[in-house]
């Protein structure tokens, strides 16, 4: 009998690039950029205690990022019945929560479609973007395919996988229409204030200063321009920001693998005892293309910061290079 290989299998980007540590630091780039919608981020700061400092573990933001990297390690790495499992109780929950406008009063639901497609874009393309621009090897239509990919984990929330955008230019002429919806609301600037200053234990303070701090800041500063202006605090020039992520994609893809999946929730050990060996996620397997320490101008785009303008959509080589995010 064929063990299941899940809604992406090893053959597919998704499988390959999830898998990277600098996933960690694209999700957080990911709740800055969520957090410029402001019907989608009043959505999550009226029903969640994710951003209250006066919550910790289980119910405060801690566990909010490690229920979506379970959601996204169970769906990206689990079978399809544990994926499908997973979706239907997210469609669950949206369905129960509600908003209200506190300007027109307005009572909406954060299931609406285009609520759920700005979440949906803003996370992957942060994971695209800041996988390529850390050094993860891609072609653009490697990039172009893991994009097509995630019409699947956009149904799992309950969008329409033909309203999702399923490449670069697509993705772009997205973020560009959306652009004149967005603004950094008093909520916003909380979550912005949360995730550079989360709270923890007084003895893990010091650590937060040193590491936590870093990363939200180099998430922050992997964001594109607009999303700069927006917030009112300055990045570093493009091409710093680029080395940066190179720097610390180098860092954190120096530990060793086995080390690293052995930390919550363990999908990836998973679906390596079920497969087998094989199905080990590894940058080489998507070809020579991505082997994510080729020299400069191999493999893909060789950008600082992405070929799409100010829009900041994962970088695409077509065109030249554009060191505007």
């Amino acid at each position: 009998m064929t063990a299941d290989p899940g809604l992406f299998g090893p053959s597919s980007v998704t499988w390959q690039m999830h898998g990277d540590p600098m996933m960690w630091v694209a999700g957080v780039r990911a709740l800055y950029l969520q957090a410029l919608h402001p019907r989608a981020v009043r959505g999550v700061m009226q029903n969640s205690t994710a951003f209250d400092r006066q919550k910790s573990g289980r119910r405060g933001a801690w566990g909010r990022l490690m229920r979506t990297a379970d959601f996204v390690g169970t769906t990206t790495h689990g079978t399809t019945e544990a994926a499908e499992k997973a979706g239907a109780r997210v469609r669950k929950i949206h369905r129960m929560l509600g908003a209200t406008d506190p300007d027109t009063g307005e009572r909406y639901g954060v299931d609406e479609p285009e609520l759920l497609l700005w979440v949906h874009c803003a996370e992957i393309d942060s994971y695209l973007h800041v996988a390529r621009r850390s050094g993860f090897r891609l072609t653009d239509e490697q990039a172009d395919r893991y994009l097509a990919e995630h019409r699947v984990s956009a149904r799992l929330v309950g969008l329409d996988p033909d309203a999702v955008p399923a490449n670069q230019a697509e993705m772009s002429a997205y973020f560009e229409k959306v652009l004149p919806e967005l603004a950094a609301t008093p909520e916003a600037r909380e979550v912005d204030d949360f995730l550079l200053r989360p709270p923890t234990h007084p003895l893990l303070v010091p650590a937060r200063e040193v590491l936590w701090r870093r990363v939200a800041q180099l998430a922050y500063a992997a964001l594109p321009p607009y999303a700069h202006e927006l917030y009112g605090r300055e990045a570093p020039e493009p091409a710093t920001v680029t080395r940066r992520l190179r720097a610390t994609g180098t860092l954190l893809r120096g530990v060793p693998a086995r080390l690293r999946w052995q930390l919550p929730p363990k999908h990836i050990l998973r679906a390596m005892d079920r497969l087998g060996p094989g199905a080990r996620p590894a940058p080489y397997k998507l070809g020579r293309q991505v082997a994510i320490l080729d020299e400069p101008g191999e493999g893909g785009a060789n950008f600082d910061g992405g070929g799409r303008g100010r829009w900041g959509t994962a970088g695409s080589s077509r065109g030249g290079t554009d060191c505007s995010t």
